[in-house]
């Protein structure tokens, strides 16, 4: 929004999305019958995106052999067309973003180390929920508000949200309020959570009886969520 492009396209694909064929075609455009199903000439993404931006998201999901084109792309500004011999020269700044550890990926043989070091030239790294626990609580009221449902979180459910990891980070978190909000009583407890959060009391003594949640107050125990995608 502040920069000398702020006016210019801004475009967004999910690499994750579309099968390696698509994707190439997504983003460099084709020619007209360049293969099976080509009835007319189609303008890529880098193309629409000139002067602008084009975010690439879930990069890490990318095919390596697109990797490279993409590579070429960066380095030389230009663009060439699936069956066309001629190029086109494009001004785009990129964006990039996943959640898969690059490095990790490299060693594996699943993602160039040339094209890192070319995107990353100015990384932001943006933590889990989990190691940004202060978040949740103003995240949770700020979805259930944006349902425009009025509901209220009891501090036994607070608490609770507060001890869960968030593997699925906001977007679980979204999820979860938004079926309480929807499926949930005015002042929102424990019982209200989807099902699938299975959640269990741990007293300080293993022979100690497991109150539930309205018989005992969450303060004198601590909580843990067991695995989210468990099963009975």
């Amino acid at each position: 929004y502040n920069s000398r492009r702020a006016k210019g396209p801004f475009i967004k694909v999910n690499c994750a999305a579309l099968p390696e064929s698509l994707l190439e075609s997504e983003l460099f455009g084709h020619e007209q019958g360049a293969f099976t199903g080509a009835q007319t000439l189609r303008q890529g993404l880098f193309e629409r995106a000139n002067e602008g931006t084009l975010l690439l998201d879930e990069i890490g999901e990318m095919p390596v052999i697109l990797q490279a084109k993409l590579l070429r792309v960066l380095q030389e500004q230009e663009i060439r067309k699936l069956g066309s011999s001629t190029t086109i020269p494009i001004n785009v700044r990129i964006i990039t973003a996943t959640n898969r550890n690059l490095p990790d990926m490299i060693e594996q043989g699943l993602f160039r180390l040339d094209l890192y070091y070319r995107i990353s030239m100015f990384t932001l790294v943006i933590p889990p929920l989990r190691e940004r626990i202060d978040d949740i609580l103003p995240l949770s009221e700020h979805f259930l508000k944006s349902f425009k449902i009025h509901h209220s979180i009891t501090p036994a459910l607070q608490e609770l949200l507060l001890s869960y990891s968030w593997k699925g980070n906001i977007r679980e978190l979204q999820n979860c309020i938004e079926y309480m909000a929807y499926m949930g009583s005015r002042a929102l407890t424990p019982d209200d959570l989807p099902p699938g959060y299975n959640k269990k009391i741990i007293t300080t003594s293993q022979t100690d009886l497991i109150h539930s949640q309205k018989d005992s107050p969450i303060s004198n125990s601590s909580v843990e969520f067991s695995d989210l995608f468990s099963r009975e």
